[in-house]
Parts: structure tokens; C-alpha cells; sequence
């Protein structure tokens, strides 16, 4: 096959030439087109139960994560101008397209009694805006002394106002929210600059609307580092811009697919699939590295460039294809966890990969067919002094330390076994912020006065109609809130129980003391008095129950107080919501995206735990089609195993937890790793009949040939994921620092451990497994070839 394909490269080098280049204009097309998605990820596969009594409470509801608020802590905001300036903010946000509402103290409401016509009638507190302070002063008053707002609001014992937002449903999840965000920011810093009091501004719409302009800009950082980063090294190495400006274009090539793959399946650019490109970056130089190192000491043999063309498809072409399908199984193993996000992330890297690697091997050897020969110069790199010092020094370690090897090795594992016990395993919403980012910052002043900003849902299902208004309902829903209330991780409940208490307070006149539930003979007269009132006038009092009167919602904000401590909270609040309401009677669901949050954390988490393991399972297969032997197996999978080890002490000693952002290093990280190791038993393999099957001539020769590529390629993957340490997400940053570390300690691990394993086997056992006749065939080094002669037309 590869003999073949070196045959049809060089052959066909215009068909081949062309055929790309008409690929990569037709998938360039399809990447112009690519798009970035302003949903939440879909964390939970559909018939999830938390996501289908998430999907039921919206569809009864709304959505819950459509409200930005816009806050400010200032003693003095009721003077004239300033508070005025606020009802204008108001007035003038209202008026953007895509609004729903605005709710703020100078757009709230209150309730009065009019008996004549036995309603309630709903007046603004402010039909305009008051004209002296004296009038404005004497308004305060009648804000403060409407108690459904207080700690929803406002809040009087701080200082503190806000301003909540509440966006349409149908241009929540689209691009028009980017413009509307940055409008009502405009005008909010506006207030903040005349004013000079500070703004914060929060809520799911506004940080999702900032993390996904954060996804676009990185994208575009990360992919010019790539490109930047890979040309220098490889400058370094060659010596030559030919190969350098052939590899970046490979990957180009590679890049530009790759969009256009996420094009076509239509899917959508998330924080995940935006790390493709620059990973097919980091990823693809690799291959043109092996290949142009092969094709530079085949051609100082002899002299022979259509040989040395040929032979570098031929020999290279079956050690990188093994080592390019290990790196697709990393990612693609994502591909069965039923996370949306995963699956599009894995499936469109996997595929890349291979396209890349396929790119590669056709193109490269057709474009350079029509260049001149490589200079003494160009293959100079080959003989690198320094590399072919530390190669022999390894060749050295390995025959005559491996007793101080293992000892070492299992020393350093056992040290790491200690830090992965201190592993922890946690998320927030905003932890893969920095704790400077004004994101981050808002929010904890949010939490700090009205204790959060996330929504935390309570479907109550009476299981008959009009049960959820009758009297026994509302009081249960009283006393759970005041179970609620113990917690500072949620703010003030806002149910229809609080609507009542409201009614009850404006059927005593507003006297404050009456904002509490009524009792059963008060409640007929204040229905009464409700179903007579026009609710349309008032957007603030939205629906808490359903149009059958059968279920009822409470609805809180919490505190964005991390996976565990939800989980924790969970745990205590159940069996204090059945005390209160017994399951034989009602349903009580706790839902909302807090909920959602944690279940698509910990499922993300468990399923790729999970596809760590069905990575290392398919690369064993992998590694056991090539050389049929259970020991070679194991001895080709262990020095992948142990950094993978390393790496998780790591994160216990230094205090990274373990989440859905650094979990995905593992199964990466072995993928690629295992190319090291396949670079070096195909090699290993080729070798040991040529060297009449001496285990130590053969690894000194394997150790030779194939360890300036391997140190070229630690080199170029090292500093490749490095760059996804600037990422302004921590989880981000925390991915490309451990995979980096990991590749770096991998391939040290297949320079020294894996030659140490190889040197320690008898020979008799040794020799019985690597004799044994593999599914598939790897061509001899001496092998004759119909080569000799063959040369290019010019």
C-alpha cells in the first residue's frame, strides 16, 4: 500500500497538486461560513431525567437564564440627577429591540386597593420622573416600604439597587444578543463615567455573551501563536525556509478543513471546538517533520531524490498513519459520551487529523518532486551534535542504568499515586475566568449583596388543577422558603406565595406588617379582589403557575459556589422539600441552571473518566494488530501510562481540580503520546532482522535513527500546547500546561523506559514476540525496492 501511494504521489504530482489545491478552495468556501454558537453547551444527552424536567420547566415557564442585571452600591442614589439619569438607563434599555422587560426602582409597581370596583389596580411608582427632591424623597419611602421588592431589587441595608433585564426568548440564543449586550453596556458605563460611581453588570446572557466574544478573539490568538511558534522552531531544526513554509502550509491546509468540517456537519464554533484548529496545527507538524527528516537522510545515502521521495512515503507512511489513528482515538473516544459539545469536539478532531496526515504524506512528496535536491546545508540537522550527544548518552543510561531507571521511575510514580490521592474534583460557572476579570469580580459583588445570580428552580407539581393556588399549597411553599432562607447561598425566593403576601399588604392599605400570607377567610376576599385586576399592565408580576393552575414555581438565584457544595446542598435540601411536602401528594423538582450545571458536570466528568479508558483499550488493540504479542502490548502502553500518572499527582500537589476542561488531557494526551512509542517499535521492528536479531545493537540503531525526530517532534508539541497557557480561561490555560508537561515527560518516557523495557526481556521471549507475523505488514529497512533507478522528470 505505501509503496503504492509513494508510486501515486510521485506519479500523478499535478493530479495531486491540483486535487488539494481544488479541495482547499472548496473547504475554504465552507470555513468562511463558519459560525459561533451564543447557546449554553448542552451538557446532558436528551432522555437525561435532570434534562427532561429541565426542558418541562421551561416549557411551562420560560426560560430561566434570560435576565442581565446591571447593579450599583451607592448611599446617595436617590439624589435627583443621578436617580433620574437611572429611570432614563431604564426607559432607554426598554426601548432596544429584543427587550422584554426592565424591572429597576424606578420601573416597579405597586398594588391599590379600590373598592368601589373590588380590584386591585397596579400603579407605577414612578409614572415619570419626579421633579424635586423633596418628591423623590418622599417616593423613596414608598419604595422601601414594599417589602416583595427589598432583596430583589434593592437592598436596604446595603445601599445597593439593581437593574434586571430580561431578554426574548428568540433573541436570547442569537447574534443580535452581542449588539443588545453592547448597547446596554454602552449606556451603562455612560451613567458610571457622569456619575463616577461603579457599575456591575451580571447575569447568564451578559457572561455568555462575554465568553463567547472571548472564544472568537482567543481562536484567532491561538492560531497566529501556532503558526508563529511552529515556524520558528522548525527554522531552528532545518535551517531552510523550503520546509518550513511546506509544513505551515500543510497545516493550513489542515486548518482550513477543519473549519469547513465543522461547516458541514453543522455544528457551530464552542470553547471547545475553537482549540481544533490550532491543535491540528500543533498536531500536523509532526508528520511533515518525520517525513522531511527521512526524506533528508534517505537522500544523503544516495543522492537519488525520487528514491529518497518514494522511500520516505514508505517508510514513514506506516509509522505515521499508526500514530496518527492513536491521536484520532483520543479524541475520538469523545465521540461516545452523548455530550453534544464532546461529540462534535472529538468527531470533527479525529477526522482532521487523518485528513491532515493524509495531506502530508500525498503533497508533500509532489511539491517537493518539482524543488531542487536538499542542500548539504538543509540536511545538516540530521548530524545536530547536541541531539546526537544526548542520543548517545541515553543509549548509554539505557544499557547500563535500567536498574536505576526502574527505581527512579517507580519512585516518581509512587510520589505522584500521593497526589493523586489529593485530587479534587470541582467546577464554578466562572472559575475558568481570572479572578481579576471583571466577570468574575461583578459576580461576587452580586452574590455578596442579593447572594447570586444564577438560577436555582422549584417545580411543584400538586398532581390536580387548581391546586397549586390553594390555601395548603402556598403555606408549604412559605415554609420552604423559609428553609431557603437559612442558606446565604440563595437570595430571596419570588413565588406566587410572594405575590400573595404583596396582595395582602395593598389590601391593608400598604401597611408593611401585613406582608405575610393571609388567613382563610382574608385569601377569598383578596382572590377576589386579584381575579378583578388587569395583570397585563405589569410585566414584573410574571406567571408562577401554569395555565391549569397545577404546577407553581419558586424562583431563586444562588451563588455560583462550585459542584460540590451544589451537590452538598442537594443532599440536604431533598429531604427537607419531602419533609414539607410528602412525594405521595406532590412532586417537587429542583431544577434551573444551577441544577443543569452541576448534572452536566459530573456526567461530563464520569464519561470521560471513561474514555481515558476506552482510549488506552482501542490503542492496545491498535498496538496488538501491528505486533500480535500481549507483551508488546504492555510494553509499549506503560511508558504512556506512567506520565498520565505524573501528570495527576501534578494537579493533586499543586491544587488543580479535576473537571471537564483538565480531565480531557488524559485521553489526548495518551493519543499522542502513543506516537512516540509507535515511531519507535516500528522502527524497533524494522530493525531487529537487519541487526540478526541483537536486542542491544537494535535499540543503539532505533534510538539513533528515529530519536531527533522524536526530540524534534517533544520539542514542537511542548511548545505547541504551550500556547494554550495565555488563554484568558483558566481551564483553557490549565489544559495546555498539563498536556505540554505530559507530552514532554511522554516522550522521555519513550526514549528511556521504553528501550529499558525492550533491553530487559530474554531474548528468547523476546525474539518469540517480535518473530510473530502482525496483522499488518511493516516493510524492511533493506528491503529491495524497484527504486534504484528511478528518477524525476523535470
Amino acid at each position: 500500500m505505501w509503496s503504492f501511494l509513494a508510486r501515486f504521489s510521485l506519479r500523478n504530482r499535478r493530479a495531486v497538486i491540483l486535487f488539494f489545491l481544488l479541495a482547499t478552495i472548496i473547504m475554504g468556501y465552507f470555513a468562511s461560513q463558519v459560525k459561533i454558537t451564543y447557546e449554553f453547551a448542552k451538557l446532558l444527552p436528551s432522555d437525561d431525567t435532570a434534562y427532561v424536567d429541565y426542558q418541562s420547566f421551561k416549557n411551562k415557564f420560560g426560560e430561566d437564564g434570560a435576565v442581565m442585571v446591571i447593579g450599583v452600591q451607592d448611599p446617595n442614589f436617590f439624589e435627583l440627577n443621578k436617580f433620574n439619569d437611572w429611570y432614563d438607563l431604564g426607559m432607554d434599555i426598554k426601548k432596544i429591540d429584543g427587550i422584554k422587560e426592565v424591572v429597576s426602582v424606578a420601573r416597579i409597581y405597586t398594588l391599590q386597593k379600590n373598592d368601589s370596583l373590588a380590584k386591585f389596580d397596579f400603579k407605577p411608582i414612578f409614572a415619570q420622573k419626579p421633579k424635586t427632591q423633596t418628591e423623590l424623597d418622599s417616593l423613596k419611602k414608598e419604595v422601601y416600604n414594599l417589602k416583595f421588592y427589598d432583596g430583589f431589587i434593592f437592598s436596604k441595608d446595603s445601599n445597593a439597587t439593581l437593574m434586571a433585564i430580561t431578554f426574548d426568548k428568540s433573541k436570547l440564543n442569537s447574534k443580535n444578543r452581542l449588539a443588545m449586550v453592547d448597547t446596554i453596556k454602552l449606556r451603562a458605563d455612560a451613567f458610571e463615567a457622569k456619575h463616577k460611581v461603579k457599575i456591575h453588570i451580571s447575569g447568564l446572557p451578559y457572561i455568555r455573551t462575554v465568553i463567547a466574544r472571548k472564544i472568537t478573539g482567543e481562536m484567532g490568538m491561538f492560531l497566529g501563536l501556532a503558526f508563529l511558534i511552529t515556524a520558528i522552531i522548525l527554522m531552528v531544526f532545518f535551517r531552510s525556509t523550503t520546509p518550513v513554509v511546506v509544513s505551515v502550509l500543510m497545516v493550513l491546509i489542515g486548518v482550513i478543513f477543519s473549519f469547513g468540517t465543522i461547516v458541514l456537519f453543522g455544528y457551530k464554533i464552542t470553547v471547545l471546538s475553537g482549540l481544533i484548529p490550532p491543535l491540528i496545527i500543533v498536531i500536523g507538524i509532526p508528520n511533515c517533520i518525520l517525513l522531511l527528516n527521512k526524506y533528508h537522510t534517505e537522500y544523503g545515502k544516495h543522492g537519488n531524490q525520487a528514491r529518497a521521495l518514494a522511500r520516505m512515503v514508505e517508510r514513514i507512511g506506516i509509522s505515521t498513519f499508526f500514530a496518527n489513528v492513536t491521536t484520532s482515538i483520543g479524541f475520538a473516544v469523545f465521540c461516545f459520551t452523548n455530550s453534544k459539545i464532546l461529540v462534535e469536539f472529538g468527531l470533527v478532531a479525529a477526522i482532521n487529523v487523518m485528513l491532515t496526515y493524509i495531506t502530508s504524506l500525498l503533497l508533500i512528496p509532489a511539491i517537493f518532486s518539482y524543488l531542487t535536491p536538499p542542500s548539504i546545508k538543509q540536511t545538516k540537522h540530521i548530524d545536530n551534535p547536541l541531539i546526537t550527544k544526548i542520543l548517545l548518552k541515553i543509549d548509554y543510561w539505557v544499557h547500563t542504568y535500567r536498574r536505576r531507571i526502574y527505581i527512579i521511575v517507580i519512585g516518581i510514580v509512587a510520589i505522584s499515586m500521593i497526589g493523586v490521592s489529593l485530587i479534587k474534583t470541582v467546577g464554578f460557572v466562572v472559575d475558568d475566568l481570572p479572578k481579576k476579570d471583571a466577570i468574575y469580580t461583578d459576580m461576587r459583588f452580586f452574590e455578596r449583596i442579593f447572594h447570586g445570580v444564577l438560577p436555582f428552580e422549584i417545580d411543584i407539581d400538586t398532581k390536580k388543577p387548581n391546586g397549586a393556588m390553594a390555601l395548603p399549597t402556598l403555606y408549604k411553599i412559605n415554609k420552604l422558603q423559609k428553609v431557603f432562607k437559612d442558606y446565604p447561598e440563595f437570595s430571596k425566593p419570588i413565588s406566587s406565595v410572594e405575590a400573595v403576601k404583596f396582595a395582602n399588604q395593598a389590601y391593608n392599605n400598604g401597611e408593611p406588617k401585613y406582608y405575610m400570607l393571609p388567613g382563610a377567610s382574608e385569601m377569598a376576599n383578596i382572590a377576589g379582589y386579584a381575579k378583578n385586576a388587569n395583570q397585563n399592565k405589569q410585566g414584573t408580576f410574571k406567571s408562577f403557575v401554569d395555565s391549569t393552575k397545577q404546577h407553581t414555581r419558586v424562583s431563586i438565584q444562588m451563588a455560583d459556589v462550585g459542584s460540590v457544595r451544589i451537590k452538598e446542598l442537594l443532599h440536604e435540601l431533598r429531604p427537607q422539600v419531602d419533609s414539607i411536602f410528602d412525594p405521595k401528594v406532590y412532586k417537587v423538582t429542583l431544577t434551573g441552571n444551577s441544577v443543569m450545571f452541576l448534572k452536566g458536570n459530573d456526567y461530563l466528568i464520569k464519561n470521560l473518566q471513561e474514555s481515558v479508558m476506552f482510549a488506552i483499550l482501542l490503542i492496545s488493540l491498535v498496538m496488538f494488530s501491528l505486533f500480535a504479542s500481549l507483551r508488546m502490548v504492555v510494553i509499549s502502553i506503560l511508558p504512556s501510562i506512567v506520565p498520565l500518572i505524573i501528570t495527576a499527582g501534578l494537579m493533586g500537589f499543586f491544587g488543580i481540580p479535576l473537571k471537564s476542561s483538565t480531565i480531557l488531557v488524559f485521553s489526548i494526551a495518551f493519543g499522542i503520546a502513543s506516537d512516540g512509542n509507535m515511531y519507535f517499535l516500528t522502527k524497533y521492528r524494522q530493525e531487529f532482522k537487519v541487526h540478526h536479531y541483537s536486542i542491544s545493537k537494535t535499540v543503539s540503531k532505533t534510538l539513533a535513527e528515529t530519536g531527533v525526530s522524536m526530540i524534534y517532534t517533544a520539542i514542537i508539541l511542548f511548545c505547541g500546547f504551550g500556547i494554550f497557557s495565555f488563554s484568558s480561561f483558566g481551564g483553557t490555560a490549565a489544559l495546555g500546561v498539563l498536556i505540554s508537561v505530559t507530552l514532554l515527560v511522554s516522550y522521555l518516557s519513550n526514549l528511556i523506559l521504553l528501550p529499558s523495557f525492550l533491553l530487559s526481556l530474554e531474548h528468547r521471549l523476546e525474539m518469540k514476540a517480535i518473530m510473530r507475523e502482525p496483522l499488518f505488514e511493516i516493510l524492511d529497512e533493506d528491503d529491495d525496492i524497484d527504486l534504484n533507478d528511478l528518477k524525476l522528470k523535470s
